[in-house]
This record gives structure tokens, C-alpha cells and sequence, in this order.
């Protein structure tokens, strides 16, 4: 690896948030001089924005990476494809249309500096637009259509000192590339990650923990509708697969868990079909 930091993100027609949050980084953070480098995996290239994206990357960033990858179906575990193709010791993924507050990338390499042979999983607080609140983590429970509900450890973050979360978010993450643990290659469609990758951090012998100055402010409004796939079963299954991958265990609380929360907000016996497919998948 002949660079500090890999910076990456994953995008579908989203031009616009691609060029913002890298320019921003390169514009406003003091970036690693000569050893960070941006990869950008295009999960619609054809389109006239993945044409601009790859434009802008190819020949504006001189330490970038366009990475097309056509796949007939997008998701959100495209990003974690960096890895694979990142030159850097560190490791940070972001969402295409994320902001970082002044000073996260310094803190972040402050951290890994001081935890050498890291082997947490790396997050910060989501700032909200206004700009004066915020959350560190996740609770772990059920709420709406996904396991984990946006809570604040106040005395802890006002401490400014880095510490452990049950879980966060998964609109940036970071972590030492030698340390990390991989996800199901399975996975499809959108959600589900949250707290599974947390857990796999824990079982490689790491933590989840929140850096309180890599606070990340996340553009949430879609107004022109989202342009993929966004179905709730794929997340239902991807529940089943990740903890399912994990334990091997049909009787694990996150498993039960799942079937029980879901089992009345999809179509009837649809619950049985999907725990059924992970079994099969998984030959469990």
C-alpha cells in the first residue's frame, strides 16, 4: 500500500454529489500531501451522469480512481467494493452526498496514529442540516422498517474523546484495510448493514467508535424520487443473510428477532420465503 488514506464512495446518477463532497474534501481538509487518493465506483456509468461523474474523476482528479461496475441491480453494498481496489493503509467511506465538519480528516488520522493495528470500525456523529444537533449512534432496536433508531450519548461526545457505540449509521465508516472483516458477498438492494458490520468488526476483536470531531452532515431529501430500486424485502433478507453468515444459528436473537418484527409488514408467508432463501444460500 503506497498511500495513508483511501477515500471512497459509490454512486447511481448522483453527479452532483459526487463532485460536491469531493471537492469539499480536497477544498476545505487537510488531505494527506501526496498520499490520499479518491475512488468513485459508478453503479450506472452509461448514464449522462455516470458520463460526468467519470469525467470529472478521471481528468479533474489527479488522485482519483473511476470505477465502473454495471450491475443490473444497484446497492448500497457496492461501496464496500473499495476495498478491493484501495491502495491506501486507511480506509474511509462515505456516502456520495456527504459533508465533513473542519478538521474530521485530521482527527481521523490523529486516531489511527494513536491506535496502531487498529481493528475498530471508525464512525463519527451525524450532524443534522440545521447544524446544532446531532446523533452518535444507534440504539440497538427495532423501530419503522429497520433495526436501529438515531440516539445521542451527550456526556460522552461533549468529553471529545473517541468512545465505543453499540452502533451507528453507515453513511461513513472507516477502518485499517489489513483489519478488515469482509461482508457476505450475497447481499443485495439497499439496508441491513447497519449494526451487521458493527458486529463484525466485535467478532475480529475490534469496537465500534465514535470519533467526536468526524462529525458528517448527510443530504437526506431526495426531490426527484430515488432512481433505484428501494424494496422492503431486500433488507428483510439481507437481515437474515448477515446474521445468518455471522452465527449459523436459525435460533439466534437477531434472527427470531427479525422474523417476529417483519413478519406482519410484508405479504403473508412472504417472512417464511425469505428465511428460507438465506437457509438455502447459506445451506443452513
Amino acid at each position: 500500500m503506497d498511500k495513508l488514506l483511501t477515500i471512497g464512495m459509490a454512486t447511481y446518477d448522483d453527479y452532483d454529489g459526487v463532485y460536491f463532497t469531493v471537492q469539499s474534501l480536497r477544498m476545505y481538509h487537510d488531505l494527506p500531501k501526496d498520499s490520499c487518493e479518491f475512488i468513485v465506483i459508478d453503479t450506472n456509468p452509461e448514464s449522462e451522469q455516470g458520463k460526468a461523474t467519470k469525467s470529472f474523476i478521471s481528468s479533474q482528479i489527479p488522485e482519483g480512481k473511476y470505477i465502473s461496475q454495471n450491475k443490473q441491480i444497484p446497492s448500497s453494498f457496492n461501496k464496500y467494493d473499495i476495498v478491493k481496489h484501495a491502495d491506501g493503509k486507511y480506509i474511509l467511506i462515505v456516502d456520495c452526498h456527504v459533508l465533513l465538519q473542519p478538521n474530521a480528516i485530521k482527527r481521523l488520522l490523529k486516531y489511527y496514529e494513536d491506535n496502531p493495528n487498529c481493528k475498530n470500525l471508525v464512525q463519527g456523529p451525524l450532524l443534522y442540516d440545521q447544524l446544532n444537533d446531532y446523533s452518535t449512534h444507534f440504539d440497538p432496536k427495532w423501530s419503522g422498517h429497520m433495526y436501529g433508531v438515531w440516539s445521542k450519548n451527550k456526556e460522552a461526545y461533549e468529553k471529545g474523546e473517541p468512545f465505543e457505540i453499540p452502533m451507528q449509521g453507515m453513511g461513513l465508516c472507516s477502518f485499517e484495510k489489513n483489519n478488515w472483516p469482509g461482508i457476505y458477498e450475497y447481499f443485495h438492494g439497499f439496508g441491513g448493514e447497519e449494526g451487521y458490520i458493527a458486529e463484525k468488526f466485535r467478532l475480529n476483536g475490534g469496537k465500534n467508535i465514535c470519533i467526536p470531531q468526524l462529525g458528517w452532515c448527510h443530504r437526506f431529501g431526495r426531490p426527484s424520487g430515488v432512481p433505484y430500486r428501494l424494496i422492503l424485502e431486500d433488507r428483510i433478507l439481507n437481515y437474515f443473510l448477515g446474521w445468518l453468515e455471522m452465527y449459523r444459528d436459525l435460533d439466534h436473537k437477531m434472527v427470531k428477532e427479525t422474523y417476529e418484527w417483519f413478519k406482519d409488514k410484508i405479504p403473508p408467508k412472504s417472512i417464511d420465503n425469505l428465511l428460507n432463501i438465506a437457509r438455502n444460500a447459506l445451506e443452513i
